[in-house]
């Protein structure tokens, strides 16, 4: 739950140095990020940028945990997926991907979480607009995945390596495993007229 909130703007390599640094300090639990002050807990958390923001958000998701949950996660899991979705989307500084990160990565639902990487593999391969809506490219996968945890946890994995990897802002069309998708307009990167870097 504080990767979610961490990796929002940043790499997850900065990330995993803030999360280095709570765990030194005992302060990788609901209990330890209370007791410090939002200034002790952003000096903490520097390596991931914005950090003072970010320590607001923390905080704000601390006492949000303990005002609904008393601090328990495993009350968190009983609520159903769109009312604890509604829930977490009411969080100064959580919105949609960063609660769909919570569901699916701490909570274990299946939801699918949809990022950067995602939209631009998407694009690129004329399946769906730059343009739309998150909720329209989530329900691309809920519509047309069995709804398992594990399933879209592997499926979201593989965006991210392929977007890191392969499809990057310059891409690497040439080693694409895609390169053959067609979108629904009967194209894609391959048939299309423009560059990929334009699409």
């Amino acid at each position: 739950m504080v990767g979610a909130i961490l990796t929002q703007n940043t790499s997850w390599k900065n990330v995993e140095k803030s999360i280095h640094q709570l765990k030194e300090k005992g302060a990788l639990t609901i209990e330890g990020m209370s007791r410090l002050k939002t200034s002790e807990l952003a000096s903490l958390i520097k390596s991931s940028g914005y950090f003072r923001i970010k320590a607001d958000r923390l905080k704000a998701y601390v006492q949000f945990m303990f005002e609904e949950f008393g601090g328990e996660i495993e009350r968190m899991r009983k609520i159903a997926l769109e009312e604890m979705r509604d829930k977490l989307l009411s969080v100064k500084g959580v919105g949609p991907e960063t609660a769909d990160s919570i569901l699916l990565y701490a909570l274990g639902k299946p939801i699918f979480v949809v990022d950067a990487y995602t939209r631009r593999i998407l694009s690129r391969h004329a399946i769906l607009s730059e343009n739309v809506g998150y909720r329209e490219v989530q329900a691309l996968f809920m519509n047309n995945l069995p709804r398992d945890e594990s399933l879209f946890n592997e499926f979201h994995a593989l965006l991210v390596h392929l977007g890191k990897q392969v499809c990057q802002k310059k891409p690497k069309c040439d080693v694409c495993p895609l390169m053959e998708l067609k979108g629904p307009r009967g194209r894609g990167v391959k048939g299309s007229s423009e560059t990929p870097s334009k699409l």
